[in-house]
């Protein structure tokens, strides 16, 4: 992770900010984030390993298609020199000026209706989109040496990822832009007009839509505390009733096998343990 220092100086060379106050956010799937103030506006930074800015960059532009078809989303700042991302030794940062309102709590009912509403209008919306750096969704590789890391780890993984191949070959589902990453913390409520937004997309790629419902609902603490979020999908997503229900227990075993596996890969033993708790508590 960057210090203060680094980052305060980064962004000062390339976007000419000055923050005056710097919070970090909660610890994402695919990137580190911040907000800063500097001057009368709130930005948002975010960092992604170097192999993700291109990646990155095409969720830059994505948020910019959301907004010229009127969803609110974090507005991409480009640097003194015209580039979306600044390289770091770290990684590439990206800032945004935040869209206003506050984070939608991801455990309140009404919340829940607002984020998956919001989310199933983003994949509507991002169907038209298109860019080379939206890298399609990759399975975790079962044969991966850091799997060995616990006893049971490459065996949920293999049955995740099996499960998850066998339905994208058999069912025909509903492909378009992935946010990657879609947690509560993300989309945001402007109490005085009402309007919601999102933060940011992501590191964005493409693979099936369910997936990041899947996703969602794992932030949601599964689909026994989901039932508003899935709703509000329904409501507005892409993806129909029937698609919804028979391929979301597959991918959001999935989800909890790629977030297993990326803890195993960066040695974090509490994440990795919450991946498993969930893995064993769902059905089959």
């Amino acid at each position: 992770m960057p210090d203060d220092e680094l980052l305060r100086s980064t962004l000062r060379d390339q976007w000419h900010l000055t923050p005056t106050e710097l919070t970090e956010l909660p610890a994402a799937l695919l990137s580190r984030g911040w907000e800063f103030v500097a001057g009368a506006a709130r930005y948002t930074a975010r960092l992604v390993e170097t192999a993700a800015r291109q990646a990155l960059e095409a969720g830059l532009l994505a948020a910019e298609h959301l907004r010229a078809r009127r969803i609110d989303a974090g507005q991409p700042v480009r640097t003194l020199g015209g580039a979306l991302t600044a390289e770091i030794p770290l990684g590439a940062l990206a800032v945004l000026r935040r869209v206003p309102g506050r984070c939608l709590d991801g455990r309140d009912p009404v919340d829940q209706q607002w984020w998956g509403e919001r989310l199933g209008a983003v994949h509507r919306v991002l169907q038209g989109f298109r860019h080379p750096g939206l890298r399609p969704w990759r399975l975790p590789e079962p044969d991966a040496g850091h799997l060995g890391a616990e006893p049971w780890l490459r065996g949920a993984v293999t049955t995740a990822v099996t499960a998850a191949t066998r339905l994208t070959v058999t069912d025909q589902l509903t492909y378009g832009v992935l946010h990657g990453d879609p947690a509560p913390d993300a989309f945001v409520l402007d109490q005085f007009t009402g309007r919601l937004g999102l933060l940011h997309c992501g590191t964005s790629g493409t693979g099936p839509l369910v997936y990041d419902v899947a996703a969602a609902v794992a932030y949601a603490g599964g689909p026994d505390r989901a039932a508003e979020l899935l709703d509000g999908y329904r409501a507005a997503g892409p993806v129909g009733a029937d698609e919804l229900d028979a391929a979301l227990p597959v991918l959001l075993r999935l989800r909890w096998a790629v977030l297993a596996e990326r803890a195993a890969r960066r040695g974090s033993p509490a994440a990795l343990k919450a991946a498993r708790v969930a893995l064993e508590s769902m059905p089959g």
